[in-house]
């Protein structure tokens, strides 16, 4: 059975748009739509008087999950939606919820008052310690009709190649498989590397990366690139012509304790479309 989708509301435009976009990959997956609005302990706890009104922060919290639910159903009426509000720490409820869906779907960030700019730094801690994908939605693109996945040969990138060649085969779009490198550093004045050679061996790393994938999904179109380049630059650059972009939490050269690395970070900040930041804690291809 497709584990559901969930999507965090704050009542912003940008998780607006993040509903929009889980909305629509509920229905790719024939997932269930869990539309979830974390009212912190704090707020919770300190009743908010508007003036002139009588409302508290639960029935404002109330009111903006329901009326998201409601967008959804209207704009899907085919995916079988479901308002939870949940009391509590927002990055820690969504990263205990991602080990019951297929994706967690985030704004960017909200886009004013206290509980609303909690919305970046929940996207950022939640992407680095969530148990399935979490796409977060800052710029909604169409009709490119591709999706963009950065590689490093590391573990971490084969999870992220596993959930993009599944979300193009969901939306028959083509998938375009980027490397970034630059050149290593000589051991000494006399070794300078030849770049042909080294391109050549990142090539065959990323065919020998793709084959089982290519196996799987042959009706995904695959475009390879191999650029000398930052990898966060080139990633950027490549999302404007993307609806999707995915990455891994972090690569191989990102130190081992940190939850995401600088390229995820990067693109999570400056990208023109969604980015799924995969941790490979889970396949990402079962659901």
């Amino acid at each position: 059975m497709t584990e559901p989708v969930i999507v965090g509301v704050d009542g912003s435009g940008r998780s607006l748009r993040a509903l929009a976009w889980a909305t629509h990959e509920a229905a790719l997956r024939g997932a269930a739509l869990r539309v979830v609005h974390v009212l912190p302990t704090w707020e919770h706890d300190i009743p908010f008087h508007p003036p002139g009104t009588w409302l508290n922060v639960r029935d404002r919290a109330a009111d903006i999950v329901a009326e998201a639910a409601t967008i959804a159903k209207e704009s899907q009426p085919g995916v079988d939606v479901s308002p939870e509000l949940i009391v509590g720490h927002p990055a820690a409820v969504f990263v205990e919820q991602s080990e019951r869906t297929s994706a967690v779907v985030l704004g960017a960030r909200g886009e004013g008052g206290v509980s609303n700019t909690l919305m970046g730094s929940v996207s950022l801690q939640v992407a680095g310690h969530a148990a399935a994908p979490v796409v977060v939605v800052g710029y909604v693109s169409g009709g490119n009709d591709r999706v963009l996945v950065g590689t490093d040969g590391s573990p971490v990138s084969a999870a992220a190649l596993a959930y993009a060649f599944e979300e193009a085969s969901l939306r028959r779009a083509q998938l375009h498989v980027l490397r970034a490198w630059g050149l290593p550093t000589p051991a000494d004045d006399r070794t300078v590397p030849d770049p042909e050679q080294i391109a050549e061996e990142y090539r065959h790393e990323v065919e020998r990366d793709l084959g089982e994938l290519q196996a799987r999904y042959p009706d995904v179109d695959v475009q390879v690139e191999l650029v000398r380049s930052r990898p966060s630059v080139a990633l950027i650059r490549a999302s404007g012509r993307a609806d999707l972009a995915v990455v891994g939490s972090r690569g191989k050269g990102g130190f081992h304790g940190l939850a995401i690395g600088s390229v995820s970070h990067a693109l999570l900040q400056d990208a023109a479309c969604p980015v799924a930041v995969v941790r490979p804690t889970r396949s990402a291809g079962a659901v």
